[in-house]
């Protein structure tokens, strides 16, 4: 089975609840884009329109490697259409404020499954009337996690702010791979790496336009090798990170943490995980059916310093998780950081699809002799339709 064979076979739209009128402060836009990824499209908007990244906003990250419809508001006024490299955008309205993530209700998918057999796409309509009589773990997927080391050997960016490592933050951010970094950022880290501290040399090497250059100004103009007050420097470096790139590297490892403690409660509950996921590094359990004793409301706290997991065996793996990333449930705070803070509250232990729709099979024009499969369901906000396949082709 393969998916994503070409950008139009893994389709979204974001559902949104939107309140538009004829003025306001912000440009409220209905953009879609191909093949590029969020961030790229918001830099060529802003460019477009003459504004700066920061007038532009998104409430959500889509898929690079799809076409998808979301929405942006733009700080002031702009044209009634406006396209690019990659994207076409249309002015619904204005309103008086940006939109926010909680402005999201959800996304409708319309994918296509190609090179399937006729076995396989018998399978995935019986593992469809499965998914929606007992579910799957709602685990953050693959998405999530553009911001893990590369190296296994390295540490999260997010691990060395709890433990406030401030240098060992900013080297992360400046020097160290992260996979989902792009070919000219993985070349700028590589040179900063080699030239560490010499930052007017990096400076010139940093991709311009980029946060890259706002953290290097600083360390150019505060050099810190030999000082007693380093820590210091490299904290206000630290804090000149965008803050919605601080909040991304924290939710990618508060997310991480979620997924282990999701896993392992899931494995000790259920008498029968026959397949597993892997997702950033960790396998995790994937089940066919639900004994029906299990709590199928059930909700597991977000990992931050004041989370209440209990007394019983939920709390007692959330503290052996924590325990082996070397913290105690109080270190999870950044309180090295000024403007970013971990996410607070619960997430579903299992998502519960809506009716997934399947047409008839039809001939796959790309693989000769096998099959292609269209889908269509929708998913509330936060939760992954990569996953979802993954459940569907267990």
């Amino acid at each position: 089975m393969r998916y994503k064979v070409k950008p139009e076979d893994f389709q979204v739209e974001e559902l949104i609840q939107l309140s538009v009128s004829k003025g306001g402060r912000y440009s409220i836009y209905r953009v879609e884009k191909r093949n590029a990824t969020t961030m790229a499209v918001r830099a060529r908007m802003a460019r477009a329109l003459g504004k700066s990244h920061s007038d532009v906003i998104v409430p959500a990250f889509k898929d690079k490697d799809a076409v998808a419809i979301q929405h942006v508001a733009v700080r002031g006024g702009g044209p009634r259409s406006l396209s690019g490299d990659g994207f076409e955008a249309e002015r619904l309205g204005y309103s008086e404020r940006p939109l926010k993530p909680t402005d999201l209700l959800g996304n409708r998918f319309t994918l296509i499954l190609r090179d399937l057999s006729d076995q396989e796409a018998d399978h995935i309509q019986t593992r469809r009337a499965e998914l929606a009589e007992f579910g799957l773990p709602n685990y953050f997927d693959q998405q999530r996690f553009g911001s893990l080391p590369k190296s296994p050997e390295d540490d999260h960016i997010a691990k060395k702010i709890l433990q406030r490592d401030e240098e060992g933050a900013v080297h992360a951010y400046l020097a160290e791979e992260f996979i989902g970094d792009p070919g000219h950022v993985r070349r700028f880290k590589a040179f900063a790496a080699e030239h560490w501290e010499e930052w007017p040399i990096v400076f010139e090497a940093a991709p311009s336009p980029s946060n890259f250059r706002s953290v290097l100004t600083y360390l150019r103009d505060h050099p810190t090798k030999g000082s007693d007050s380093a820590s210091t420097d490299f904290r206000k470096a630290l804090n000149l990170i965008n803050r919605r790139l601080l909040s991304i590297y924290l939710s990618a490892y508060q997310s991480l943490l979620w997924n282990r403690v999701a896993g392992r409660f899931l494995a000790d509950q259920l008498p029968d995980v026959p397949s597993q996921v892997e997702i950033a590094r960790e396998t995790l359990p994937l089940y066919h059916t639900l004994p029906p004793d299990i709590d199928r409301e059930m909700e597991i706290p977000r990992p931050y310093h004041r989370a209440k997991f209990g007394t019983g065996t939920l709390g007692q793996i959330a503290r052996d998780v924590i325990a082996e990333e070397g913290f105690v449930k109080n270190d999870l705070k950044p309180r090295i950081l000024d403007k970013a803070y971990f996410s607070r509250g619960k997430r579903m232990l299992l998502l519960f699809p809506p009716e997934i729709a399947t047409a008839t099979p039809q001939p796959d024009e790309r693989f000769a002799g096998r099959l292609k499969l269209e889908l269509t369901f929708e998913l509330p906000r936060g939760t992954y339709a990569t996953l979802v396949l993954k459940a569907l082709t267990l």
